[in-house]
């Protein structure tokens, strides 16, 4: 049942780090026996907002009152005894001890002189476990645990402090779809008992089926207010999470003639530690396709391109040109033909724009390295302009078509772009687009492209994947997806 004063109220809420304004005037009020929902892409600020409620960064200005009381710039531990806790996306539980004693020690009091746990404390902590669905793990250590229970131990740390506000960050990352719905219920308990509950996820869909009311944010402010649907509906939000309109551009089809893919992806599975971030992942890449890979951060792109390329280690098979990736280091996999240009795009900074393009090309004989630069200055011409500047003081998009072009210099059969449109402007964007059909429509190269932004993916895909959650929850043609995924997307 709602209470009538809100438990949580935030008004004008700022915080900048140097020139950066991270968070900018957001506001929200959150009653007891309700659930907010605080969504926004990879860097909208969402995080922000929880570490300043929290204490754990101090606020440029605004108001957080706790019923009614203003903690703005308090120490977290003054906020804790305030009456809010948080459970943290990344566990944090003493591994030396066990589970009860690690509840046992969150209901502790705060004073040094009442360390020692009073005859209630072990029969709470039980029935703490035993809530969050720990009982049976009570005397096992952290380290042993599956990842889900890593992430019960925390709920159950902050339900030990009994908080009147509960700050839930990235609740689903990592779990399986049953683990989800468990959470979810253990989630709705927090405001079925009278809580007020902020929920920071960047996945709409997740947050939707379970809040009363959802705050967007994008680049640091707030861009819609109000139920799932009306905020899933805003086309300022599908703009920030989609791109705008979904249009497709077809072409011949090409030759799938019976034989072995140049890329073959069979039931491949990443760990993190015992989180899960890649569930039996099967795709496959023919050569001179462009095949885009599209989901919401956080769905297993960048960890699906990192196990292609020999980051990071997996479980199941990848085989390139009819050979296992398996036991080749990513300088192999690269000087085999498989080259990618990561989102954080891992520029020589301190080196000019020539520089960068000459090291890509240094296994090329002078004729054709000279060949290869030269087109690719005409694909990117502000790269000619460029030429003798170093690299960490070109724009964003500058940055982005050097990481594109120096990819390109080390002549790929396949070419792998994760997130290349993250952060830039709308020029840059539709010169990176031209870039790319040029690229699709004049050369025999294969591209593999993983994107968030469905508008920029879309109209360069042979093929489409949607990853959800870790797993491939769809495949086809980009026709088909803009007529069956684009209004489900979100």
């Amino acid at each position: 049942m709602l209470s009538n004063a809100p438990l949580l109220e935030v008004e004008g809420l700022t915080k900048r780090f140097g020139g950066l304004v991270a968070v900018k005037d957001i506001g929200f009020a959150i009653r007891g026996g309700e659930m907010l929902g605080l969504i926004g892409p990879n860097g909208s600020g969402k995080s922000t907002v929880m570490r300043l409620i929290m204490g754990i960064e101090r606020p440029n200005a605004g108001v957080i009152r706790v019923d009614g009381t203003d903690i703005a710039g308090w120490p977290t531990h003054r906020i804790a005894r305030k009456g809010v806790g948080i459970v943290f996306q990344h566990s944090r539980p003493l591994n030396r001890q066990t589970v009860l004693e690690n509840i046992k020690l969150a209901l502790l009091p705060d004073s040094l002189f009442r360390l020692a746990a009073e005859p209630h404390v072990e029969e709470r902590a039980r029935e703490i476990a035993e809530r969050v669905g720990l009982g049976p793990v009570l005397d096992r250590r952290p380290p042993t645990l599956p990842f889900a229970d890593l992430r019960r131990l925390e709920m159950a740390k902050a339900l030990a402090r009994d908080p009147q506000v509960v700050l839930v960050d990235e609740p689903f990352a990592g779990l399986t779809s049953s683990e989800t719905a468990t959470f979810s219920e253990l989630i709705d308990g927090f405001r079925n008992e009278g809580r007020a509950v902020l929920l920071v996820d960047h996945n709409v869909k997740s947050v939707a089926q379970m809040v009363d009311r959802v705050l967007a944010m994008y680049l640091g402010e707030r861009i819609a207010e109000g139920s799932a649907d009306e905020v899933m509906r805003d086309p300022t939000v599908r703009r920030v999470y989609i791109g705008g309109e979904i249009e497709t551009h077809t072409r011949p089809e090409l030759d799938q003639a019976p034989g072995e893919p140049l890329l073959d992806i069979r039931e491949v599975e990443v760990l993190y530690g015992k989180a899960q971030a890649l569930q039996k992942v099967s795709l496959h890449v023919r050569a001179g396709e462009f095949v885009s890979v599209v989901g919401l951060n956080g769905a297993g792109k960048t960890t699906l391109f990192n196990a292609i390329s020999g980051l990071v280690p997996y479980s199941g098979e990848i085989r390139w040109q009819g050979a296992s990736l398996a036991g080749r280091s990513a300088a192999a996999i690269a000087r085999g033909g498989i080259v990618h240009c990561p989102e954080t795009r891992e520029l020589f900074g301190d080196l000019t724009v020539q520089e960068n393009l000459d090291l890509a090309g240094q296994h090329l004989a002078r004729e054709a390295s000279n060949r290869q630069l030269a087109w690719l200055l005409d694909l990117f011409p502000i790269l000619r302009e460029r030429a003798g500047q170093r690299a960490r003081t070109l724009s964003g998009g500058e940055q982005q078509m050097l990481a594109i072009a120096r990819a390109l210099m080390m002549q790929p059969k396949l070419l792998i772009l994760d997130e290349p449109t993250l952060g830039l402007a709308p020029v840059i964007l539709e010169q990176l687009s031209n870039a790319l059909t040029r690229l699709r429509e004049t050369t025999d190269i294969t591209v593999l492209l993983g994107e968030q932004n469905v508008t920029f993916a879309l109209p360069h895909a042979d093929r489409v994947y949607l990853l959800e959650h870790a797993r491939v929850i769809w495949e086809g043609s980009a026709g088909r997806f803009a007529a069956e995924m684009g209004t489900g997307y979100l």
